[in-house]
């Protein structure tokens, strides 16, 4: 497979930010690669020391705690009815994301600590969208923070991008799974219209799917694949090329890659991680100006 052309956007301070996170330059000559360095010999074992033995020291009664005060919460009313699909898809900004943090359209609304709705500058020239919230996502409300985010944040680096600026981030799930279990297909078909009234209020030029769960959505979505047939795809066959997904009214193109905390289990597809931005970036510099995310007919 032909890789994108990185070589022209890789200067020095690029090529910095890359080998920071463990991306393979490809393109140097093996010759001139860093030599690993000489492994270190370890210091000779330490005998640890004899222990010493003492007299148990004596038990002292300790007063009993007084009995918690019960603190009474107020209870959150909860609308009569949940909102429908095409009730979502006439929400602007500020219902809608109240409408995702009072969410009850799936049982993951019952053990949340918060949902999830998105971040990021809200005309976007990328939309970026992985599975659901971690642990670190739920405690703070925000997607792709912690390790994972580190990662993409320097990956987008690398190409002079930045969270905010151009960039919109979100999850097809707002809300956690418990213990970061795979999405269920009920799961993702309830809090799906969230990402789709998401997409027509970006109105994006390019769209990002990081992780399985996420290229399956939108291909499904955007009726690239059959249901069927994207659910049994590995990711690996649907990266390296790029799709026309009709997503509402939008038609727009769909890059797929593995999702950070992927790669930080295996560093090896960095590489290849790395060359599916290369690809979405030349996507859009070869549309030569076209409308972003222009209404099809």
């Amino acid at each position: 497979m032909n890789l994108p052309r990185a070589l022209p956007w890789l200067d020095e301070r690029r090529s910095a930010l890359l080998a920071e996170i463990g991306v393979p330059a490809w393109w140097q000559p093996r010759a001139l690669l860093p030599r690993p360095a000489a492994p270190v010999e370890a210091p000779p074992p330490v005998e640890p020391a004899l222990p010493v033995r003492t007299a148990p020291l004596p038990k002292i009664p300790t007063p009993e705690a007084p009995a918690p005060v019960p603190i009474e919460r107020p209870v959150t009313q909860q609308p009569a009815t949940e909102p429908t699909h095409a009730d979502i898809a006439t929400l602007d900004w500020p219902e809608l994301e109240a409408a995702i943090h009072a969410c009850q359209r799936c049982g993951l609304a019952a053990c949340r600590q918060r949902a999830v709705p998105g971040v990021g500058d809200r005309r976007p020239t990328w939309l970026i969208v992985g599975e659901a919230p971690g642990e670190e996502e739920d405690r703070q409300g925000e997607p792709f923070v912690g390790r994972a985010g580190w990662l993409l944040d320097r990956m987008l680096a690398a190409l002079d991008l930045q969270r905010g600026h151009g960039v919109y981030i979100a999850n097809v799930l707002k809300c956690r799974p418990p213990r970061n279990r795979n999405p269920e297909p009920e799961e993702i078909a309830r809090c799906a219209p969230y990402l789709l009234r998401q997409i027509a209020l970006l109105q994006p030029r390019i769209v990002l799917a990081l992780g399985r769960f996420a290229a399956q959505t939108l291909l499904t979505e955007g009726g690239c694949l059959p249901p069927a047939e994207a659910a049994r795809a590995p990711l690996g066959r649907l990266r390296g090329r790029v799709f026309q997904a009709r997503l509402g009214e939008l038609t727009l193109p769909v890059v797929v890659s593995y999702h950070p905390a992927y790669l930080l289990r295996n560093p090896v597809d960095k590489g290849k991680a790395w060359a599916d931005l290369c690809l979405a970036a030349e996507t859009l510099a070869s549309a030569d100006g076209a409308a972003p995310g222009a209404p099809t007919a």
